[in-house]
């Protein structure tokens, strides 16, 4: 709703703003190429150091590793190895956001995780990536977004 170190809440029709204690925010462009998930990974690794607890940081390093890779083996397929792969992280004291545009077609969200959930099978070689996303996320999307392409979107609150 608004950028910047300040977290808002609304109540009684009234809208709050309270000051974060903590506040990192970071972004990755990277073309699309499998390989680019070493740097990927080398990027993320500077979240160790925020507040968030280090089995929450573990969980949504899987969720980022399971985001790239979908987007890079799925939406970008016959795409340009040139087509840009953006990457947002944003973390708070009390929760972290990881936003991963691609440029490919789009696809509904919702009916391929409710297939997911429903016969992924642990011992398949592939099909798993938003069955993990959904269980490390407390909310996930993916949704247009206009002329950035579409947007997977995973929150995850860990204090609160």
């Amino acid at each position: 709703m608004f950028p910047g170190p300040w977290a808002y809440y609304s109540s009684n029709k009234r809208v709050y703003r309270y000051k974060l204690t903590y506040y990192q925010s970071s972004q990755f462009e990277t073309s699309t190429d499998p390989k680019a998930l070493k740097a990927l990974l080398s990027w993320f690794d500077q979240f160790r150091e925020a507040p968030l607890p280090h089995k929450v940081w573990l969980q949504c390093q899987l969720a980022l590793i399971e985001g790239f890779t979908n987007a890079v083996r799925h939406a970008h397929v016959g795409l340009a190895p040139e087509t840009p792969i953006r990457i947002e992280v944003v973390i708070s004291e009390q929760d972290i956001d990881m936003r991963i545009w691609d440029q490919g077609p789009g696809f509904s969200f919702d009916t391929i995780l409710e297939d997911k959930l429903a016969v992924t099978k642990q011992d398949a070689e592939g099909g798993r990536g938003l069955k993990i996303m959904y269980l490390v996320a407390d909310n996930i999307s993916y949704l247009p977004a206009g002329n950035q392409g579409n947007c997977l979107h995973i929150h995850k609150t860990y204090k609160g």
